[in-house]
């Protein structure tokens, strides 16, 4: 570790100092996590990413695609394929946000059905009958379009494993890493060490209508694999090394570093669609993790093959094995984190001075 450092205030009337383990709502920082958890189950032979999802999902055998004409809604019709569990992981299988749906009427389905469970609570099992209601943007594998993709994903390891997906990130990633703040709870006793997203940031109110950290909702509702958890500097950087170390952590093995090797490698290539929205351009986008395709055509430093993710709080993480290098940034700032993202990324690698032989 060669920098770890506090700014600013946790809260948002700006009374209480920073602290190194103040705990910050992830949003998508969730969902390499959920990757890497679906890829343990791929792994041990528990799945593969070639099976169709409704070999675990029943709920989603009938899904239709919708067709379009000058962005307005034909017909619905049969996919070309069934969706993938590649495709969970690539965003590839036809599901969507609701503010980037494609036509109004998909986006007033996402939304009056609840499927983020933004509104309200709901169950894994209801949200998925739910789904099953709704028509793919696009045919599977032909498209990246980010969505609930990896919140499906989750409940697909749910099924998988045998366990809900709280119980298997403790007993499988973040128990053993010692990531002891990461959870989809902040409980009482921790409360007093939570950022918050200044008052004025006209995206707050929205967005914390959206995440229940205040409520143990096991069991009430499904745990969002893909924007549920919360987490601390110190905790996201071990699992961050871990990645960037090939799988292994602390003398244990998580994944295999041909595994890893794999999940940052471009999925999407031949595809329509890019990452750029968070990424940046000069970027495709592997099982999980935006990676980088080449120097020249991103807008901050990096290495060909670097891997990063954000969230839509402001957090952000980059993994450049060619610079042995893992950088975290926590930040509760959802209207500026485009610009803080690439901000942290210049500082980070304007900062890098050791020379090599």
């Amino acid at each position: 570790m060669v920098h770890f450092e506090v700014y600013g205030h946790q809260d948002a009337a700006r009374t209480k100092p920073m602290r190194r383990d103040s705990i910050f709502l992830q949003a998508s920082m969730t969902k390499p996590i959920t990757s890497v958890a679906a890829m343990m189950l791929v792994e041990e032979g528990k799945m593969k990413l070639s099976d169709p999802i409704a070999d675990f999902l029943p709920e989603l055998a009938n899904l239709k695609v919708e067709l379009r004409r000058d962005g307005q809604p034909t017909e619905d019709v049969a996919p070309s394929r069934q969706p993938r569990v590649q495709d969970l992981l690539r965003h590839s299988a036809g599901f969507v946000y609701a503010d980037s749906a494609p036509s109004a009427r998909m986006r007033e389905m996402y939304n009056s059905l609840n499927i983020a469970a933004a509104d309200a609570p709901m169950t894994g099992d209801e949200m998925l009958r739910r789904l099953a209601t709704i028509p793919l943007a696009h045919q599977p594998g032909t498209m990246f379009h980010y969505s609930v993709a990896t919140d499906v994903l989750g409940l697909l390891v749910e099924r998988v494993a045998g366990m809900p997906l709280d119980r298997f990130f403790v007993q499988r990633i973040t128990g053993p890493l010692g990531m002891k703040d990461t959870a989809w709870f902040v409980p009482a006793e921790k409360r007093d060490r939570l950022a918050e997203a200044l008052d004025s940031d006209p995206l707050k109110a929205r967005m914390w209508r959206a995440y229940r950290i205040m409520e143990n909702e096991a069991g009430r509702s499904y745990f969002k694999g893909g924007a549920g958890l919360v987490s601390t500097a110190g905790d996201y950087i071990r699992f961050a090394q871990m990645v960037a170390n090939g799988g292994i952590y602390g003398g244990r093995r998580y994944l295999s570093a041909p595994m890893v090797n794999y999940m940052l490698s471009n999925h999407i290539q031949g595809m329509g669609g890019t990452p750029e929205a968070s990424t940046g351009p000069g970027y495709g986008f592997g099982l999980g993790f935006g990676v980088r395709l080449q120097d020249g055509l991103g807008v901050a430093p990096g290495s060909t093959g670097d891997a990063m993710w954000a969230g839509a709080w402001g957090t952000s993480f980059t993994i450049d094995r060619a610079e042995g290098l893992v950088a975290v940034f926590m930040a509760q700032g959802p209207s500026r984190r485009g610009h803080t993202r690439m901000l942290f990324k210049n500082l980070v690698y304007g900062a890098m001075v050791e020379s090599r032989r």
